[in-house]
């Protein structure tokens, strides 16, 4: 089995950020979001993997490289525009060959492994009604509205796939995790692109089905987050945060306090402060009087100094100066945020890399 791991998109909503940075490599809990793909396809077996990229592609090959790293094997698959994920089964066709793959949207966040999916598959393909032709993940969400949604008969199968409905028919999501045999390749090639001019990958699910294909669904079990926006990244950083192991690889004065789950990494020093956990300081970070978490992500080579900071993630080389107190906020690599009067208090930024703000 291979994996297409979906890694193109332009990351509109994640702007000023994705101007210039892929989205795929906003960090969650200091770890792109994308590195949590590839591992979770490792761990499911799956090492030949397939990445699709766009415009942002020499950043992700830089940060990507062979896959070895990953214990994988990494391929990139260039897409010109972001013209829908049927399309991106198209691009990647020579890729793939005949071969069953997984197709994985490369911002989601899942707390089920894709293993847990696979085996379902498994299981749903010895039932004697034959392998399906396709398996999809789903979860329940308040708002289908905003989602492709499912519609299933009595004994759970998949009988319609409809993309975003006014009316829709249950409160099943596709969550962005699909398992495909090569008939989908003929799926793919029949369909014709969309009102918004892309290839719907659930126009491909539903020729397959439409033709006596069987698609079977698994609901999936824990939490599942779409880190294209500001809050529900902030949201998956936390729930990452949330499985830490405290770990002090580096510096911590006498005076300082850690309370709870907190990694600093080798380099990182610590005066003066209070670390609330759950929290990540990387390397190279040096924090100074401050007062630190709970679920903050500190990238490396961040300084922070008589500052105060919660529920947040900080990238690479940012500096926060006297900042009474950030909260729910993003902050862009290498950019300085410093209070230059006494009123501001309760701030919640999303900056972009390279800026410099200032609080008054």
């Amino acid at each position: 089995m291979k994996g297409l791991l979906l890694s193109g998109g332009r990351g509109t909503r994640l702007r000023p950020i994705t101007y210039t940075s892929a989205k795929q490599l906003v960090p969650v809990a200091n770890t792109p979001i994308l590195f949590y793909g590839i591992a979770d396809m490792v761990a499911a077996g799956i090492t030949e993997i397939g990445v699709i990229v766009g415009e942002t592609a020499d950043e992700i090959v830089a940060a990507v490289g062979d896959g070895s790293a990953f214990g994988a094997r990494v391929t990139y698959l260039h897409q010109p525009e972001p013209l829908g994920l049927a399309h991106c089964v198209v691009v990647a066709r020579d890729f793939l060959g005949d071969d069953e793959f997984v197709m994985y949207l490369g911002d989601n966040m899942l707390q089920q492994g894709l293993g847990e999916f696979l085996a379902a598959g498994d299981a749903a393909a010895a039932d004697g009604a034959g392998r399906p032709a396709a398996a999809i993940l789903l979860s329940e969400v308040d708002d289908p509205q905003r989602f492709g949604v499912a519609r299933l008969d009595a004994d759970g199968r998949v009988v319609e796939l409809v993309e975003k409905p006014e009316h829709p028919p249950s409160n099943l999501a596709l969550v962005g995790v699909y398992r495909f045999a090569p008939v989908v390749h003929d799926a793919v090639a029949a369909i014709a692109p969309s009102a918004r001019g892309e290839l719907e990958i659930t126009d491909a699910i539903d020729w397959l089905i439409e033709r006596g294909h069987r698609v079977h669904a698994e609901v999936l079990d824990g939490w599942w987050l779409d880190t294209g926006k500001k809050d529900p990244l902030l949201e998956a950083n936390r729930r990452v945060l949330d499985t830490l192991v405290a770990r002090v690889d580096g510096s911590v004065d006498g005076d300082s306090i850690l309370d709870g789950a907190v990694v600093v990494e080798e380099g990182a020093e610590v005066v003066a402060s209070e670390l609330r956990g759950p929290v990540v300081v990387g390397r190279g970070a040096r924090i100074v009087e401050s007062v630190v978490g709970p679920y903050v992500a500190v990238g490396e080579g961040c300084r922070i100094a008589s500052s105060e900071v919660d529920h947040s993630v900080l990238l690479e080389g940012t500096q926060l100066l006297g900042v009474l107190r950030l909260t729910d906020s993003l902050v862009g690599r290498n950019t300085v945020v410093r209070r230059v009067a006494d009123r501001v208090a309760g701030t919640r930024l999303m900056v972009g890399d390279d800026c410099e703000v200032e609080l008054d």
